[in-house]
């Protein structure tokens, strides 16, 4: 369960392993909804982004899929630029990743990072994917912001 803080921005979690942390609302991203939830809390340089690994993120190999890394990269993107986009709807024009280890269902599943550059219209952040202190995935990407 998630509760409005705005009217197109982040909702926080009410309820769960979660609570207190945000995400997008259900009508933002209705793939991200689905295998999900993603998750971030913090601001800056601090944010931190999460999910809980399920037996629907694995592989055939009984890892976790890399499809499902890099959709929670791509969400981190947005979550770690955040505040550089004040408020401002934008796309990923650009995304790359290394994947470094494999991940598995027995813990949290973490991401971090940092805003490079913004400018009027572009936003250029890069991040690591954890698990257990363990790297699963470095990404980096550019944001564009969406006129008006």
């Amino acid at each position: 369960m998630a509760e409005n803080v705005g009217n197109a921005g982040p909702v926080v979690i009410s309820e769960g392993p979660f609570r207190g942390w945000m995400t997008w609302g259900a009508g933002e991203d209705p793939f991200e909804t689905a295998i999900g939830p993603f998750c971030f809390r913090g601001s800056g340089s601090a944010v931190t982004c999460a999910f809980e690994p399920k037996r629907t993120h694995l592989n055939g190999g009984g890892t976790i899929h890399g499809g499902a890394l890099m959709s929670f990269a791509d969400f981190a993107l947005f979550a770690i630029a955040h505040e550089a986009l004040a408020g401002a709807k934008a796309v990923t024009v650009a995304f790359h990743c290394e994947f470094l280890s494999p991940g598995g269902l027995d813990e949290t599943i973490e991401a971090k990072g940092e805003v490079l550059r913004a400018t009027r219209s572009l936003i250029f952040v890069r991040g690591i994917v954890t698990q257990e202190a363990r790297a699963l995935l470095a990404f980096s990407g550019t944001l564009k912001k969406m006129a008006g």
